[in-house]
This record gives structure tokens, sequence and C-alpha cells, in this order.
């Protein structure tokens, strides 16, 4: 890199300084609720940050996105990604969810794990690069709305609206490993129809019996697995509604199905199997989630590998599934967390996470810097 840029790469700041800044924005965010299509107020928060560090955001519903100062639009683009809204709180939190503090090494609070931490840290990224001169690539940092509801106004809406992007990091919790695969997702609403009747008598025609043979056959099948691939899709019954009163045979019962899936079956093939093996009434959701790949040569996944980072599928869906150009998951903290009660994600996660991110940043430009002289070397 130019060394007369206003930054160049070089040792890496100190880290405790670096995300003392980003650890307070997170108890700021864990405090005020952001639950999806809800976050109005923490993207106030994170674009009043933003500004505050002398950046220049855009903002469309609840999305905030920003560049780096010395965008050029000849370069491609690198998108640094992750989501500011939250599930609501389960019932088995011991703590107030929206109380942030820190024990054992620990930040507690809603959302701190999933996935604040990965915001945070990839927002400390952004303005650590922010005011450098001889990037390789230009920095989107965009932090948006409904990622848990896959919601049309969140990071879907915003992705015409982004410059020239090239190729993007998710960040999610992986422990700081590189998910180059990720399942995509669809749901289905199920509804098994009988009789109703009296319970007492031999009447009616219960549909929580016909749903349970659906749900059964939904439990069991197991779509073909070619090679050495992991189960190219997982179903699985998430809710059951049925019944009116105690004595009365049910004439309906609802159920969902969560369907996570690979490559190697399209949503169309999945149904159609569905279909031809359950009885119930099937309504899909809209937003079906598409899975998500990266080539294991990619110079984002060689970076990673270079600083030993490893590789690895993803089960779980994310707004990857609304890119369509070469993405990977990543980010400090652990999905096993995600949903649970009394969320917490230890604050040298997000430390190391910040580390982390930054030497892979500085590995991508470097090796950018060498094939360039590589390429002009061979042209001599």
């Amino acid at each position: 890199m130019n060394p007369n840029s206003e930054k160049s790469a070089g040792s890496l700041p100190d880290l405790y300084t670096l995300a003392e800044d980003p650890v307070q924005l997170l108890r700021k965010l864990i405090a005020i609720p952001s639950f999806s299509g809800e976050e109005i107020n923490t993207a106030d928060q994170i674009e009043s940050f933003l500004n505050h560090h002398d950046v220049f955001t855009f903002r469309k519903f609840n999305n905030i996105w920003c560049y780096n100062k010395n965008f050029d639009p000849s370069k491609p683009t690198l998108l640094l990604n992750s989501h500011h809204d939250t599930v609501r709180p389960s019932k088995a939190y011991q703590h107030d969810p929206f109380h942030p503090f820190i024990k054992d090494g620990k930040l507690h609070g809603l959302g701190s794990n999933d996935a604040g931490g990965c915001l945070v840290s990839l927002t400390a990224v952004f303005l650590h690069f922010h005011d450098f001169t001889d990037l390789p690539y230009n920095l989107c940092l965009a932090a948006t709305a409904e990622e848990e509801t896959s919601g049309e106004k969140g990071l879907k809406c915003i992705l015409p609206e982004l410059q020239n992007i090239a190729f993007a990091i998710v960040g999610e919790p992986t422990k700081m490993e590189m998910a180059v695969a990720e399942k995509g997702s669809m749901v289905l609403d199920c509804t098994s129809f009988g009789k109703p009747g009296h319970a007492a008598r031999e009447e009616g025609d219960n549909a929580i019996y016909k749903a349970f043979a659906d749900m059964q056959w939904f439990s069991e099948f197991i779509f073909p697995i070619e090679g050495d691939l992991q189960s190219p899709v997982k179903m699985t019954v998430t809710e059951v509604n049925a019944g009116i009163q105690h004595n009365i045979v049910p004439g309906e019962c609802n159920f969902t199905v969560d369907i996570r899936f690979t490559h190697a079956w399209t949503p169309k093939e999945i149904l159609t199997t569905i279909y031809n093996h359950t009885t119930c009434k099937i309504s899909v959701r809209p937003n079906i989630m598409n899975p998500s790949f990266i080539d294991g040569h990619h110079p984002l996944v060689m970076a990673g590998k270079e600083i030993g980072k490893t590789t690895y599928c993803s089960p779980t869906s994310s707004d990857q599934g609304w890119l369509e150009v070469p993405s990977m998951k990543m980010g400090p903290g652990d999905s096993a967390r995600s949903h649970m009660a009394d969320e917490f994600i230890f604050v040298d996660e997000i430390r190391e996470g910040i580390a982390t991110y930054i030497w892979l940043l500085e590995t991508l430009f470097s090796n950018h810097g060498r094939k360039k002289n590589l390429l002009v070397s061979d042209n001599y």
C-alpha cells in the first residue's frame, strides 16, 4: 500500500481502544427493543454513532449504509453486512433482556450474540479502514433490519441501491470461522381437515389424527443424499394448533413446517415430494431464502485460509439468501447461543473478532496487490 496515504496497512491498533466504542454501542443497542419491523430506534442509534465518527450515511426504512471516505466507482465493493433486529425474548429469561450488563467477561442482553457483536465488530473494522486512500476495494457497511423474519424492508430492499457490490461478508455468530455455504429456508403453513363431533360419541373425524400422520412423515422422510454430502433437506414441525374445547373432536388442525435445504434440491422439487406424500393443505410463505455458496478459491476464502481459518457449511439461514454475489458468513459469538434465554457474548470475542476481520482484510488487500504485481511482471 502507498506509504503516503492518510492511513495505510500495518500493525493492528490497540484492540482495547478499538473495541471500546463498539462495545458501548452494543450496550446501547441492547437497551433498545428492536424486534423485526420495529427497529426505528436502533437505526437512529446506529446512524447517530456513524455520523459522530464523521461518516456520511444513507437510510431507507430502518436500514443504514455507508461507504469508505475515498470511494472509487471504478473499484469493486466489498459489502460488510449484519443486522440490528432481534427475535422476541424467551419467557425463560432470568435477567431483563433489555438491561445490558457485563459479568465474568460476558456482555448479557437480547441481541448481544445474534447479531449485535458481529454488527459492532464490522462497524469498528469499517471505521478503521474508512480514511484509507489506497484500498484495492471499496467498503460498504450495511446495518440492516428484518433479518429474523426475512422481511421485505431489510437488506433485500436496499440491494438495488448499493454501489457495485462484488462480494460480501455477512456478520453472524460463527466463532470467527468461515461459513462458505449456507442452507436456504422455506416455511410451510399446513392444515389438516376432519369433521367436528362430540368426543363422547363415535362421531366426527379427528383432524389432529390426520395431521399427526403427515407430521410423522415430515419427521421421518429422508431426501436422497448424493455421495458424502450432508443431509440436503431438513424438515421440522415447529408449531401446532387445534381444538376449541376438551369435548369436541377438532375439525381442523394447523401446523407449521420449517425446511432447510441445499443446492441439491430446489424448492419446487421439495414441494412436489411433499405433495406426493401428504394429505394436508399447504401454503408456502413468501420470501423463500436461497442457499448460499462461495467458491473455495475465491480471494476472500483464500485470505481466510491463509490466516488459519477453517470452513464449514452452516445449517442456519441469514440475509445471505438475498445476495446474488459470492458471500461468506463470519462473525464473533456462537450460533448455539442465538435465540436462547439470557443471551450473551464474551467481550473478548468482540475484540478478537475485530482483530480477525482486520487481519483477514489486510491479507485480502495484500494478496490483491501481489496478484496485480505478478500480472504486470507477466506483461514485460
